[in-house]
């Protein structure tokens, strides 16, 4: 580990105060380990060797953060509730709001054993049949969290349904604005500000309530070892809430790739390989969406242009925290570049040049 990198992990956690809670909490061990994640970038995620268990720990970037970003606790809550439902997921493990221990909020989970799907696909998986299945299970897992009674597991306070998607698009907005408080002294964006006006005037008056998740897409799901692919658990909760299911559908159709699609705006967090045969079309994946829980895709060009505009805020934020120091993830400074290509994504989706 360089010299900063190892100054940047003792900012994330103090090994020993750690070491001292997870004690307390699940009984001591003789062999205890640290190391950190380097895929995650936005919540910090840890591993821990802890005796014969092998967990994970989830906690914020260290210094400041967007007001509503990174919030751990209710990331936590959501995976707690849904733990006796068809939704697959890692085991809860605890939930510690106490900044003494390191630093921050953080929750501990059991890690599952399986493959993210990110930047490639697993040679098992290399046959049209597996490829197909790799979507279905994707789509079936999506409806299964949209089908959830928020009241019936403890969610019935999660959040206001009503107006969720206009107040989605007001979020990001002032997202966009906490970012740009230091990156406009770098460069500007200057189309962000067509696109916040044409998502204002385009917002659905009316939506769907349910469950989401906010940031389900391919390499936020786990697939089981072995075939034919089986996905047993949905990570990164952090942005879930109750509200409109379309902006989970249109988030998830926005990293999906068909074959002859455009280069990615955003190549470090696109994965391509779903343009290979057998893999299903984005209109596939709508059409069993569709038929798995009643609900129809209308308003395609607002839900995919919302998407990659929360994409956008999400990597100015990473731009502003690289830019002030606060993070040694090599995917930040690219931002400089890949939020301007995301814009430009954003109005050619608006102007149907990237169609469904």
């Amino acid at each position: 580990m360089s010299d900063d990198s190892e100054a940047y992990f003792r900012r994330l956690v103090d090994p020993d105060a750690l070491g001292d809670r997870l004690a307390a909490e699940l009984g001591p061990v003789e062999e205890f380990d640290v190391r950190r994640h380097p895929e995650g970038h936005s919540n910090e995620t840890l591993f821990v060797t802890y005796g014969d268990r092998e967990l994970v720990i989830r906690r914020p970037p260290p210094g400041a953060t967007a007001e509503t970003a990174h919030d751990v606790l209710r990331e936590y809550r959501v995976m707690d509730a849904l733990q006796d439902t068809p939704v697959p997921l890692p085991e809860t493990v605890l939930a510690c709001d106490d900044h003494a221990v390191i630093g921050s909020d953080f929750y501990v989970m059991g890690k599952r054993a399986g493959d993210v799907l990110r930047d490639d696909e697993p040679e098992r998986f290399a046959a049209p049949e597996h490829r197909r299945r790799v979507g279905e299970e994707l789509v079936d897992t999506l409806a299964a969290i949209h089908a959830v009674d928020p009241a019936a597991v403890g969610l019935g306070d999660f959040g206001r349904p009503a107006g969720f998607t206009e107040r989605q698009v007001n979020r990001w907005a002032k997202q966009f604005e906490w970012a740009f408080e230091v990156t406009a002294e770098d460069r500007a964006v200057p189309e962000i500000a067509a696109v916040t006006e044409w998502l204002r005037e385009n917002c659905p008056d009316a939506h769907e309530h349910a469950l989401v998740h906010g940031d389900y897409k391919l390499d936020n799901v786990m697939f089981a070892p072995g075939t034919p692919p089986e996905l047993v658990a949905v990570l990164d909760w952090e942005l879930s809430a109750l509200g409109d299911p379309l902006t989970d559908l249109g988030w998830m159709l926005s990293f999906w790739r068909d074959p002859g699609d455009p280069a990615p705006a955003t190549p470090d967090l696109t994965s391509t390989f779903m343009e290979r045969d057998g893999y299903p079309s984005r209109r596939d994946l709508v059409a069993r969406y569709e038929d798995a829980t009643g609900i129809d895709y209308e308003h395609d060009r607002f839900y995919r242009t919302l998407a990659v505009y929360k994409l956008a805020a999400l990597g100015e934020m990473f731009y502003r925290r690289y830019l002030e120091g606060n993070s040694d993830d090599p995917l930040y400074p690219t931002m400089e570049t890949r939020v301007p290509a995301l814009a430009a994504r954003c109005l050619r989706i608006i102007e149907g040049e990237e169609p469904l």
